[in-house]
């Protein structure tokens, strides 16, 4: 049986309420002292002796209350920290003073290849490649800011955390240093982490909004391409949204589980984008960081890595971004050996890469080895019906951001907005939102908000005052578009070709609004 007494702290108390438990022949296993409480673990102790030990116990001058426990608080502690430690997938040692093993969790077990008590009776010396960490973290009271180490052969990024006993009352004054607890995180687990910090908004292709025509045959392509574990290229001008639909297809796909890391190969001088891709060995470079690095091949490894405007990215990268496709093994810079991954590439461009082929500014092998499949995002321009629908998703944002009651378009501003040509597509229409919505405190936002924010647009001079309502507003709006341009272009096809849309789009609204009148 475990119990817990209560007293009145004084010097000798807890040996005298233990020589209560000895005169009565009762073994003692386990005693933690923590005034003004005594937890003592008697297996000899049986329920039916308790009240004749309360009596006794309490002869003894300051013994209150005597509870039976389940556990004692420092064992409850341990099991749980052991539990801890048992499910961190990470690799967690502690080390003393000397730098030994003192402590080691399964994970930590399992990446050397040795049990969790084999580990407990090394240094971390006898671990680490590189025998002068201990050295150093001994030097500076293991107090060494974050860097990479081999453990077993495989690199990880080791977090150290100093272990201290204060030696005054005030612990900023003075402590002394018990050792470290060491964090061991592996590349895939560092991009896994980085996926979910970026990725917070989920993934899939309801994301990408939109019910026209051309949006609703590029989601069935995706779904149909996104399963395939091949290299995709997605081609579609600036602003167009190639980023969000390379998210879509890595959630479709089967590593949605993995990381998604990306990389804008217009953002970064070709050293930069060299050491983010591949990675570096320690002092590879001036500047390196000490240890070295992983790059993102490394840290997605089992997932995805976006190259966003690969049509920027240098003859040089592109022949060590080829060597890397063709049997997924490369080196870091400064290294000699050569590390394996498993990763897809998606890549996106709005370049036109077969006359960057011709020109001989993209490499012609590389050019096939990403184009294996292919996804071309449609200009907002040609997917008129998705306008307003973009138009209101911003505007709820916008308005949620700036703290204000979700805005409205009226019907001039539905027109303006359809009207134009959007040569930044869904980015531009997203500014565009965003602006309108920072500068006007109306709840109801016209033309005029929209002008001002963004010079380009214009709306067609159309009577609008007569609808209020969104559906309505755009309905005439497209019936008046519609009625005028029809006589010059007095069929579905041309009148197609004239708005830079689809055929069958135009004889539905022409049928809905009954174009051409009917005499």
């Amino acid at each position: 049986m475990r119990i817990n007494i209560q007293f009145r702290d004084r010097v000798g108390i807890a040996h005298e309420i233990l020589a209560v438990l000895a005169k009565r022949g009762l073994n003692v296993v386990a005693v933690e002292v923590d005034p003004p409480q005594i937890y003592i673990d008697s297996p000899d102790l049986l329920e039916y002796m308790l009240p004749e030990l309360r009596q006794d116990c309490q002869q003894v001058r300051g013994v209150g209350e005597i509870q039976v426990i389940d556990v004692l608080p420092g064992m409850r502690r341990r099991l749980h920290l052991d539990t801890i430690m048992a499910v961190m997938e990470d690799p967690v040692l502690a080390i003393d003073g000397n730098g030994c093993v003192v402590i080691a969790n399964a994970a930590a077990a399992a990446v050397a290849g040795m049990t969790e008590a084999s580990l407990c009776r090394l240094s971390l010396s006898q671990i680490l490649d590189d025998a002068e960490i201990q050295n150093e973290l001994l030097r500076s009271s293991f107090r060494i800011p974050s860097r990479e180490v081999i453990l077993n052969g495989e690199p990880f990024f080791m977090d150290v955390t100093p272990v201290s006993e204060p030696l005054l009352p005030e612990p900023a004054l003075l402590v002394k240093s018990l050792g470290a607890v060491l964090t061991f995180h592996a590349p895939a687990r560092i991009g896994g982490r980085i996926h979910a910090l970026q990725n917070t908004a989920g993934s899939g292709f309801d994301l990408i909004i939109g019910e026209s025509e051309q949006i609703r045959s590029l989601k069935k392509k995706a779904a149909r391409v996104a399963v395939v574990d091949a290299p995709l290229l997605i081609t579609g001008e600036t602003g167009t949204g190639k980023e969000l639909l390379a998210k879509a297809c890595h959630g479709a796909s089967n590593r949605s589980n993995a990381p998604f890391l990306e990389l804008n190969c217009a953002a970064l001088p070709e050293s930069l984008a060299e050491s983010e891709l591949f990675g570096y060995m320690s002092g590879a470079f001036t500047g390196a960081q000490r240890g070295g690095k992983p790059g993102l091949f490394e840290m997605a490894d089992g997932g995805t890595v976006f190259l966003d405007e690969i049509g920027e990215m240098s003859l040089y990268l592109q022949a060590k971004l080829l060597r890397f496709l063709n049997d997924g093994k490369f080196r870091r810079i400064g290294g000699d050996k050569e590390v394996s991954v498993n990763v897809r590439i998606i890549s996106a461009t709005h370049r036109n890469l077969r006359k960057m082929v011709q020109e001989g500014q993209f490499r012609e092998d590389l050019f096939y080895r990403l184009n294996v499949l292919h996804l071309e995002m449609p200009a907002l321009r040609d997917r008129p019906d998705d306008i307003l629908p973009l138009a209101a998703h911003f505007i709820e944002r916008a308005c949620t951001q700036s703290q204000k009651a979700v805005c409205r378009l009226n019907a001039s501003a539905c027109a303006a907005l359809v009207s134009n040509r959007w040569p930044g597509n869904v980015r531009q229409l997203q500014n565009v939102v965003f602006r309108a919505i920072t500068m006007s405190d109306q709840r109801v936002l016209d033309a005029a908000d929209l002008d001002w924010a963004e010079g380009s647009i214009s709306a067609d001079e159309v009577n609008l005052d007569v609808a209020e309502d969104w559906d309505a507003s755009v309905d005439l709006f497209e019936q008046s578009l519609l009625e005028r341009l029809y006589p010059q272009y007095p069929s579905s096809r041309k009148l197609a070709a004239r708005l830079k849309t689809s055929h069958s789009m135009i004889a539905g609204k022409l049928r809905k609004y009954g174009i051409p009148k009917k005499r």
